[in-house]
């Protein structure tokens, strides 16, 4: 019995590895919707990462912003004092 499922079992694992290193070829239609499907998500990563870069661009303006403020505090502070 033993014997006969191990069989199975690797009757099934060299099945599935033949089919998966052939796989079945796409038609015209299947490779355009594959091809669209890929624009759209590498349009979708684009924009996901230059809405990244603009926030840290924002995040850095307004750092600077704060820093050249409080320089500038500091500045006025030691004229006057």
């Amino acid at each position: 019995m033993k014997r006969l499922a191990f069989l199975l079992l690797a009757i099934l694992s060299l099945t599935s590895v033949c089919t998966a290193s052939h796989p079945a070829r796409m038609t015209p239609e299947q490779n355009a919707r594959e091809s669209r499907k890929a624009a759209r998500r590498q349009e979708k990563m684009l924009k996901k990462a230059n809405k990244k870069q603009r926030k840290a661009e924002k995040k850095f303006e307004k750092a600077q912003r704060k820093a050249t403020k409080k320089a500038n505090r500091n500045l006025y502070r030691r004229r006057a004092g």
